[in-house]
């Protein structure tokens, strides 16, 4: 049983990464769909909507990954 529990630790960090990703990727995703969205609705043609609002996205998404990141290992270094 002590191997099992064990073996959860392990693969513990590498699902929350993994979480992590797919978080990142579906921020920047639906942040440039905002975007579009926008500017369809305010009838704009150079897409200036879907640029900032898909960068925005993109700032908030590493953002929250950098915060994630700290967190797991600063949960990693007090475990230790």
């Amino acid at each position: 049983m002590a191997n099992n529990e064990k073996q959860k630790k392990q693969l513990n960090p590498y699902i929350r990464f993994s979480s992590i990703a797919i978080q990142m990727g579906l921020t920047i995703y639906l942040g440039s769909k905002l975007g579009e969205w926008v500017d369809v609705k305010c009838n704009n043609t150079n897409q200036l909507y879907y640029k900032i609002i898909t960068l925005l996205s993109v700032f908030i998404a590493m953002y929250a990954v950098i915060k994630q990141v700290l967190k797991i290992t600063n949960d990693n270094s007090s475990k230790k």
